[in-house]
């Protein structure tokens, strides 16, 4: 698949990842295009870094790489990873359910008919017609429109009534009912939605940032073997020709070859290695279209950058864990909503006692129009309602239960505090090592450096061997490369630090 640039003109975005930016050094000129870039459209990088492949090859040649930043990669995840968009969802499942309460206060229309009729007799005829309103204090106000007519009407009213009221609860269901608990419910699941959306989501991120760094590290694990192995075949031919001539002796291009060799079988691997980690970061690419993508041969990964974290930066961070980490945030929404269930269960240990009060009226006909008299109070319908269990096991064992769960959240909630403290703190601790591991690498990199450059103009003059030029420059890649697996392995660090915290940076 090929990309049409269109005009013969190319923007900052695409000149930055066509340039060839690998030279000397491959990370020599990164950093500006990092800062220039980092805030550009996703939509644009998709169109150029994101280009299918059918199959793994070789790494394309230096001067055709592009840098895919660390930055950028977490951008694209965070847009277009399933996980991610499905942790999107869940605060609008949670805005539908709690619609779904809400509905639970709705008014609502209520007709019924109601006919008798017997051996030709028509007993009754009796029709209702209703508006009822649930109110959120728990009052139930209530009009509507009654006709009665038929022979044998038992305890015969006037055949139309029109009446307005309401039922109030005296006890049970006066201050919460189930219609207030779920609404309260769905609400704090609202902000529990959230928490498990920002949980999910750092999840994955943190997954995709372990991935990145090794893909990292397999790419500098490729670079130095092939810098080692171009170093041993030309130091394989050079050493072939001197022996030729008598100026060596002929065992040292015996050693040279096998020095040459075995970083070729090194080589081999590191490129297998480099490719097999490819795949694995394409596993977190998908386009807006949810389509899955995959990195190009010519996708690098940017260079680590080198953050310190000082003991501010960790109070800081226990703090954020503290305060808002998903999965301590998600307990209190758990205790809350249990704390409510668990009011609603001790209201349910008192007895029903419902207060029905209704004012009536009948239509009066003038000059053939029906129209109701004022309501009266010696016209009205009223009732009372009483029922009371008499062991209340069902409720008692309900509210029990309720102050179970209560309890195992309290449990667990205690026991996560405590995990995520020491997680950060044990982070920390691996991020602090990791610097002073760096630091140290550093410097003996440097050293062996000079050890292999002394040794190179030695073996020139004539004054050392073979064995140890390649004992030296052996020496000289392994720590580069130890270098660079530190590097990695502190960048997962950081990672896991922000992940340890809450968050998804330090």
């Amino acid at each position: 698949m090929k990309l049409a640039i269109g005009n013969g003109r190319r923007s900052a975005w695409q000149l930055a990842l066509f340039s060839p930016i690998w030279q000397t050094h491959p990370f020599s000129c990164l950093k500006k295009f990092t800062i220039a870039f980092k805030n550009q459209a996703i939509v644009a990088l998709l169109a150029v870094i994101f280009l299918p492949t059918a199959h793994c090859q070789l790494p394309t040649p230096p001067d055709t790489l592009q840098f895919f930043a660390y930055d950028d990669f977490q951008d694209l995840v965070l847009s277009h990873h399933p996980v991610a968009k499905q942790a999107e969802l869940l605060p609008e499942l949670a805005r539908a359910e709690l619609l779904e309460a809400r509905g639970f206060f709705d008014p609502k229309i209520v007709s019924y008919f109601d006919r008798k009729a017997f051996k030709g007799l028509d007993y009754y005829n009796r029709f209702d017609t209703y508006l009822q309103v649930p109110t959120w204090f728990g009052v139930d106000f209530k009009a509507g429109h009654e006709r009665n007519t038929g022979a044998r009407l038992t305890n015969p009213e006037s055949p139309q009534l029109t009446y307005a009221g309401f039922s109030v609860p005296l006890a049970q269901n006066l201050l919460i009912d189930a219609r207030r608990a779920t609404l309260r419910q769905a609400e704090l699941g609202r902000n529990l939605a959230d928490a498990d959306r920002v949980k999910l989501i750092n999840k994955v991120l943190f997954d995709a940032a372990k991935t990145y760094w090794d893909w990292y590290f397999t790419y500098q694990q490729f670079r130095l073997a092939t810098e080692g192995f171009e170093l041993a075949d030309v130091r394989f031919k050079a050493v072939a020709r001197r022996a030729q001539i008598g100026d060596l002796a002929p065992i040292d291009s015996i050693e040279a070859r096998i020095t040459r060799q075995d970083r070729l079988v090194q080589l081999q691997q590191a490129t297998v290695d480099f490719q097999n980690a490819r795949l694995l970061v394409s596993n977190f690419l998908w386009s807006a279209a949810s389509t899955p993508l995959e990195l190009p041969e010519t996708a690098v990964p940017g260079p680590a950058s080198f953050r310190t974290v000082d003991q501010e930066s960790l109070e800081r961070l226990l703090n954020q864990a503290r305060a808002a980490h998903p999965e301590l945030l998600a307990f209190g929404y758990k205790l809350r909503q249990l704390s409510v269930e668990e009011r609603f269960s001790r209201n349910q240990l008192l007895p029903a006692l419902n207060l029905n009060f209704n004012f009536l009226t009948e239509p009066k006909l003038y000059e053939d129009t029906p129209i109701p008299n004022t309501f009266l109070l010696n016209n009205h319908k009223f009732s009372v309602n009483f029922a009371m269990p008499l062991f209340l096991r069902k409720e008692r064992g309900k509210l029990q239960q309720v102050r179970v769960k209560i309890g195992q959240i309290r449990y667990d909630q205690q026991q996560a505090t405590r995990e995520i403290l020491n997680d950060v703190q044990a982070s920390f601790n691996d991020v602090k090592a990791l610097e002073n591991q760096l630091n140290a690498q550093e410097l003996a990199v440097r050293d062996q450096d000079q050890l292999l450059n002394a040794e190179r103009r030695k073996f020139d003059m004539g004054e050392s061997s073979l064995f140890l030029v390649n004992s030296r420059e052996s020496k000289f890649l392994e720590l580069r490369l130890k270098l660079e697996d530190l590097r990695a392995k502190y960048e997962k660090a950081l990672a896991q630090l922000a992940y340890a915290a809450g968050g998804t940076g330090v």
